[in-house]
């Protein structure tokens, strides 16, 4: 209710939940809101990790992969001592993966604007620290496994030829419009999966990842082609996370796959309709040797990196897709993702906290046979 006020006017009759017993301070009651500060966006936004070798590393600040060739098959001579192969197989080499120093993601959080934020500011920028962990995760093993698919195996007795990785043309031109071409696609794929069964490469665990205009084109079709296995229709199908299969290779989209000499393409960079409005800026990635957010593609950082993961201008710009086994790349990981929030006489002194994300990995490719690396133009991208 109103009551006069000594002016003789009426004011209202405020509850002000905030106050103590009705009195003083308006906000002293307004507590922070605390969430247990999951770190649920990395694990909901990295794709690589359960597609290729993980392994955990204590004790140490590298990890051996032994890699072993093929042996033959001989026939018994009789009385004749059973002493192994006499071309000494199989032959055996190594893959060291290191773990690269520390990567974090960090924010400071004000307490101030705790109080008058409206939302969970906590929940939310630990989602998206796990978002920024989880896309550098996914770009240094897509880019191992490109790499991978540019080597020779690992295997170089004289006498012994082991396969090493494919790399296929996608479509009959030179023009980058064939990477969207679902047609073409489709043949690379059957291509992929050939070569990968030559090589002796198991089928189980196949899998692609492609830029999410060419994965959308592929569902479009996958009702009228005839090409494109569908696990499931309806909503589901529109979902587009691993749904379709061709060739037996489960098809998965990521915006963080060496594209084009980016990560992921301009909003009109498919050739369709759609066009980005004229105040706002294109969905894309910087190309021409940089790539953004990636400060440490093309310098040492000061010895942050300790694998070969290469630069923007060795992945060229004719890259569009990756069909790999999980026998293609390895991740090494000391320290997984974790978070990491300071208390006490921090918060005291500079009245808020720092929320940092951070992880120790370290990627590169295994089995150079088991990765295939798609591209348009006239001639394939260099190995390095």
């Amino acid at each position: 209710m109103a009551q006069q006020s000594a002016s003789g006017k009426l004011e209202a009759q405020l509850v002000r939940p905030g106050q103590s017993n009705s009195t003083g301070d308006a906000r002293a009651l307004y507590l922070k809101l605390f969430s247990g500060e999951m770190f649920k966006g990395f694990q909901n936004n990295t794709i690589a990790r359960d597609l290729i070798m993980k392994r955990t590393l204590k004790n140490g600040k590298s990890l051996q992969f032994i890699y072993t060739g093929r042996t033959k098959s001989e026939f018994h001579t009789p009385g004749r001592s059973i002493l192994g192969n006499d071309d000494g197989a199989p032959p055996v080499a190594e893959k060291t993966i290191t773990v690269d120093d520390l990567l974090i993601s960090s924010a400071f959080v004000y307490n101030l604007d705790e109080v008058l934020s409206h939302y969970d500011l906590r929940s939310e920028i630990s989602r998206k620290i796990g978002y920024a962990l989880a896309e550098k995760y996914d770009r240094l093993a897509f880019r191992a496994i490109a790499r991978g698919a540019r080597a020779a195996s690992p295997i170089t007795k004289s006498g012994f030829v082991e396969p090493g990785g494919t790399q296929i043309r996608v479509g009959a031109t030179t023009n980058d419009s064939d990477a969207y071409s679902s047609t073409a696609l489709v043949a690379a794929f059957y291509d992929a999966a050939a070569a990968l069964d030559e090589k002796g490469v198991s089928s189980d665990g196949r899998v692609a990842v492609l830029n999410p205009r060419q994965y959308y084109e592929l569902i479009q079709t996958a009702g009228t082609n005839g090409l494109v296995n569908r696990d499931v229709v309806g909503t589901a199908l529109q979902g587009g996370n691993g749904i379709i299969e061709i060739a037996g290779i489960k098809i998965y989209k990521s915006m963080n796959i060496p594209f084009m000499g980016s990560y992921g393409t301009k909003l009109s960079g498919s050739g369709g309709t759609a066009a980005p409005a004229a105040n706002s800026a294109e969905v894309q990635l910087t190309k021409a040797g940089s790539f953004i957010g990636e400060a440490l593609e093309d310098a040492d950082n000061g010895g942050a990196i300790h694998n070969d993961y290469g630069t923007a201008s060795q992945f060229g710009a004719k890259s569009c897709g990756l069909i790999f086994q999980k026998e293609a790349a390895g991740m090494v990981e000391a320290i997984g993702p974790q978070v990491q929030v300071t208390s006490g006489d921090v918060s005291v002194v500079y009245q808020g906290d720092v929320m940092l994300g951070r992880l120790a990995c370290g990627a590169d490719y295994l089995n150079p046979a088991a990765s295939v690396e798609l591209y348009v133009g006239a001639s394939a991208p260099s190995a390095f």
